[in-house]
């Protein structure tokens, strides 16, 4: 049908441009978040913790009660909230520097406790906000301002695997790594954002999404080299999948 609109910003998000970086993927994993909160009609009892990293840019386009946390704390800050307000969906959207350096043990200990909140997790191998340093998930040899000549895993250690460390504990419900540089791997990463989400709605507890994104700035390639890189490194060093599901059988 002629005019027929076929796609419409989430109603969730603001009518505004955003502001990341030419081809960064933090616009589209937010456009996924925002659609699962619109899908799942939430929206009005969804708290945002904004942790540190490119991510608080979404301060500017949330339209969701939001609150800040200081560097890596974000889960805490979300623990905190979801027992104050247990009607309340919470959720945080963090960076690989954030979640996996400082706010390494908070990430743990919240998953072990099996709090009810959902966590997703943008992990572009870098420390996309202050410059491009080596974050806890940047590949073996790969360059940063902090290792000019690659990761060196025999100084510098191995990049984390966060899906793997927490798939290893008892009480998540759901944990999964899906990645954004294609429209099929698009689509399983929608579905797996909304599954994290129901379930905490239905109260089943600890959600952890993982999402390989790119930092086209600060791996200095144009965004479509990034999507290949993505396909051929990033995936291949962090397997795509779901680790855990303990979703009850019936809601499969």
């Amino acid at each position: 049908m002629a005019g027929e609109i076929v796609y419409k910003k989430p109603s969730c998000l603001l009518p505004l441009a955003n502001g990341f970086c030419p081809g960064c993927m933090h616009a589209l994993a937010t456009k996924l978040i925002a659609e699962a909160i619109d899908d799942l009609d939430i929206a009005d009892h969804v708290i945002n913790v904004l942790p540190v990293g490119c991510s608080t840019m979404n301060s500017l386009y949330w339209k969701l009660d939001m609150i800040t946390a200081a560097h890596g704390r974000a889960p805490a800050v979300a623990t905190g909230i979801k027992r104050c307000r247990p009607d309340c969906m919470v959720f945080a959207y963090q960076g690989d520097g954030d979640l996996g350096s400082i706010g390494l043990s908070e990430i743990l200990m919240a998953a072990n406790r099996g709090e009810h909140i959902t966590i997703f997790f943008a992990n572009n191998a870098t420390y996309g906000m202050t410059g491009g340093q080596m974050a806890p998930t940047t590949l073996i040899g790969q360059k940063s301002t902090t290792c000019i000549y690659g990761r060196d895993p025999d100084t510098m250690g191995y990049p984390l695997k966060m899906c793997e460390l927490i798939k290893e504990m008892e009480a998540p419900v759901y944990v999964a790594r899906f990645a954004l540089n294609s429209p099929a791997n698009i689509r399983k990463a929608k579905a797996g954002i909304k599954k994290a989400m129901e379930n905490q709605a239905k109260g089943y507890g600890f959600s952890f999404v993982e999402l390989l994104t790119n930092c086209p700035t600060n791996w200095h390639m144009s965004p479509i080299k990034t999507l290949d890189f993505i396909e051929q490194q990033t995936s291949k060093y962090f397997p795509l999948g779901v680790y855990v599901d303990k979703t009850p059988k019936e809601e499969k």
